[in-house]
């Protein structure tokens, strides 16, 4: 999704890239990288590894900045804990390269596990 009705709840502006990093059923690092390439649109050259993920994190398009939200996370964070923790460092390290340029938001919430099934 980009520059959609999440561009109007952030307040994006023209130019920014917003894009929904939607992790729901990924439950290992190659299906994790898999969808990082398919939802922020990765160029073929794209190494699905660690470090080819920061490198194309920090070449994301959008002249005024790109703002990706990770969601429905949980599974994979239960499945996969040290990956997880990669990935957010990886994520971090992104951001921290690029202050101003590249936003990363974790969703809290928006998970399909856990929800009660029918009354009570």
């Amino acid at each position: 999704m980009r520059n959609g009705p999440l561009a109007a709840l952030f307040g994006a502006v023209p130019g920014r890239n917003v894009v929904v990093l939607d992790l729901h059923g990924v439950t290992d690092k190659a299906s994790l990288m898999d969808r990082c390439a398919s939802d922020l649109e990765l160029p073929a050259w794209f190494g699905r590894n660690w470090d080819a993920l920061a490198d194309c994190l920090t070449d994301l398009p959008g002249d005024e900045g790109t703002l990706v939200l990770v969601s429905r996370w949980q599974g994979f964070a239960a499945a996969r804990p040290h990956d997880w923790s990669i990935a957010q460092e990886v994520f971090a390290q992104a951001v921290d390269t690029l202050p101003g340029r590249l936003a990363v938001l974790i969703a809290l919430g928006g998970t399909d596990e856990g929800k009660p099934h029918g009354p009570g």
